[in-house]
């Protein structure tokens, strides 16, 4: 397969973007010709940021999964699609061919029809870096059904409530899961998460870890019993199910500035054609090249450059069970030794965790494969990039600095590699259809070059948010009411003089920690279930390696308490009710909170308490209680 959209110069770049700004319609109909459609579209783009409502491809009709895989089968039957490298290194790897995984996609798209899986119903999946998670994603797209992949770190309190908010009705997951020295429970934390589900009628389990478990009858099954029910049957071939371009996808939940996760909705064909199109100009993929995202599949990064974008543009894709540091820090280097990996794509978090590893773990490793490497999750500052371009891509690999988010889909800035110019801590240019523009807080736009500004988006592209599940009010007030007519993306943002573009952060109530994005209301929620706990206020604060640390403020009901343990108790209740990532990196406890007359917690001071900058906390005097904040800075120095 060739790429007849790539962009392989500057002069071709800017072309590009200049026509999908001119003629959008044009642009993005001739990009969408090159897949495979069951039906074309009627209309390649209508919407509104009112209501807000937005369809691309109106009235076509495709299955994702043929253009991930079964298009490929005339030329492509005998690559490798997928390579699988265990937790353990010394486990065997695996690798699936495109027509491997076509057989192993339709058994289990079988499974789930078997298990009464309908086109529309709500699957969760829970499992750990497996192939079978890429494989039951896969299935699911393939008969219709609406997957919501859920992160193995969260807790099941966390599960539970986005299986509610979902109506799922069937759950994939795994006895257990590996991940470095853990062994994770999958199986025993989604029993706790079913116990008070209405909606949940099967569970279907693969067996990982050989980890004792409950099974409960009439509900749980094995995967590998059901397979062998589908090959007793043959294997009837299972033809991908005709949907709509604007049929739903999948439903991934993302924190948000409220306390309740919110179900961020992807649709099918504008989602394919922008993860696709993105992937191979990013990245500048070439055929035969060994993709390397080291995400988990159950953020959007893992869905759209694991899954969706290089199978759709037949390429070979790794996934990496295991985490960067065991059972020593030079795994990732083992692995692109191992398997000769072209293009490497990971988190500044993991970057800076190297980078302090020092560089004896490099030493002996052959990097020479390397040709790109990407950088994802959150803006990596300047020192990780110059140690990541000189020790690992050995000064002679570009790096994509990727902005994008759980709702934009795909990268929408980022410099395509070796073609437009890159600049250290700067996410550079926006890719074609990608409309930016800075607007100060009451919405004016703010023109020309060497200005800051809060990050909003003027024009649709393919990959875009289409709803949140059941609560479409939800994602016109968080993405749409802020300014009228835009969307917002919650993050400030710097374009200098040469017109690049640089993300300075969160400008919203959510934090960017390691990559993940953590609402401020949901570990508020979490800290105030303890029942020691009268209320808090959750801010964020620099940190060296995952960037954004959460910062608590809590006060107790009892003044007479023991700091650690009453510190350890919080923690483990944040952990329990969302998951370890949410864990706060500090916690202050202090007489009371910095509020307004009306009430409003005044978490700018807060902010500037926590990143240890007092001289500079601007008018207080509108505070209901000035001298609250000597008490709390008093207390943060003690």
């Amino acid at each position: 397969m060739n790429y007849p959209y790539q962009l392989t110069s500057y002069e071709a770049y800017k072309a590009a973007y200049q026509k999908s700004i001119a003629e959008p319609e044009v642009f993005w109909g001739e990009v969408a010709a090159h897949f495979t459609w069951q039906k074309k579209w009627d209309s390649v783009l209508s919407w509104n940021f009112q209501d807000p409502k937005v369809q691309w491809f109106a009235g076509a009709q495709l299955n994702i999964t043929e253009n991930c895989i079964d298009r490929h089968l005339a030329t492509r039957a005998n690559q490798a699609a997928i390579v699988w490298e265990s937790n353990h290194p010394n486990e065997d790897s695996r690798t699936l061919t495109y027509l491997e995984l076509y057989h192993q996609v339709q058994q289990f798209a079988n499974v789930l029809l078997n298990n009464g899986v309908q086109k529309g119903d709500r699957v969760c999946i829970y499992m750990g870096m497996i192939p079978e998670l890429a494989i039951a994603t896969l299935a699911c797209a393939r008969i219709g059904a609406i997957h919501s992949v859920i992160f193995g770190g969260f807790s099941a309190q966390a599960i539970a409530d986005r299986l509610a908010d979902a109506g799922a009705k069937y759950i994939i997951t795994c006895d257990g899961a590996y991940r470095g020295a853990k062994d994770i429970p999958l199986k025993e934390v989604i029993d706790e998460a079913l116990v008070a589900n209405q909606t949940v009628q099967r569970v279907i389990v693969y067996m990982r870890t050989k980890t004792t478990i409950t099974m409960m009858p009439q509900r749980d099954v094995w995967w590998e019993e059901e397979i062998q029910k589908v090959q007793d049957m043959g294997n009837p071939p299972v033809e991908p199910a005709a949907m709509d371009a604007e049929d739903i996808l999948f439903i991934l939940y993302t924190s948000g500035s409220t306390g309740k996760p919110k179900g961020v909705v992807h649709t099918t064909a504008g989602y394919m054609v922008w993860t696709n199109y993105t992937f191979v100009n990013v990245f500048q993929y070439q055929p035969g090249q060994i993709h390397f995202c080291t995400a988990d599949i159950g953020w959007i990064t893992g869905h759209s450059y694991i899954i969706y974008g290089p199978l759709s543009a037949g390429a070979t894709t790794l996934m990496f069970e295991g985490i960067p540091t065991w059972p020593n820090a030079g795994r990732f280097w083992e692995i692109v030794e191992k398997y000769k990996v072209d293009i490497l794509y990971t988190a500044p978090t993991a970057i800076r965790s190297l980078m302090g590893c020092g560089l004896e773990p490099i030493q002996g490793k052959d990097l020479s494969s390397l040709k790109v490497l990407g950088s994802v999750g959150e803006p990596i500052n300047e020192e990780a990039w110059h140690w990541y371009h000189e020790y690992i891509g050995q000064k002679r690999c570009p790096i994509v600095d990727t902005w994008w988010q759980t709702e934009t889909g795909g990268v929408m800035i980022s410099n395509l590699a070796g073609i437009t110019p890159e600049k250290p801590s700067y996410a550079t240019f926006p890719l074609p259809g990608v409309q930016p523009c800075l607007v100060d807080e009451s919405g004016l736009e703010i023109e020309g070059n060497g200005v800051n500004g809060n990050l909003c988006i003027k024009f649709p592209w393919p990959g875009m948010i289409r709803t949140t599940y059941n609560d479409h009010e939800r994602c016109r007030q968080t993405y749409f009411s802020t300014y009228p007519n835009l969307y917002f993306t919650g993050d400030g943002c710097l374009r200098d003089e040469n017109g690049m573009y640089r993300i300075t952060g969160r400008v919203d109530d959510v934090l960017n920690v390691s990559g993940h994005r953590i609402g401020t209301a949901e570990v508020e929620n979490a800290i105030n279930s303890h029942q020691g706990v009268i209320e808090s206020a959750v801010v964020g604060y620099p940190h060296d390696l995952k960037g954004q640390g959460i910062f608590a403020y809590v006060i107790l009901a009892n003044s007479a308490f023991n700091e650690e343990e009453s510190k350890k108790e919080i923690t483990q209740t944040v952990a329990k009710l969302i998951g370890p990532i949410a864990k706060p990196d500090q916690i202050l406890f202090v007489p009371g909170l910095p509020k307004t007359r009306s009430g409003k917690i005044m978490r700018r001071i807060l902010r500037k308490i926590a990143e240890g900058d007092t001289g500079n906390l601007g008018d207080i005097s509108t505070l209901l209680d000035p001298s609250l904040v000597n008490l709390i800075i008093k207390e943060k120095k003690r």
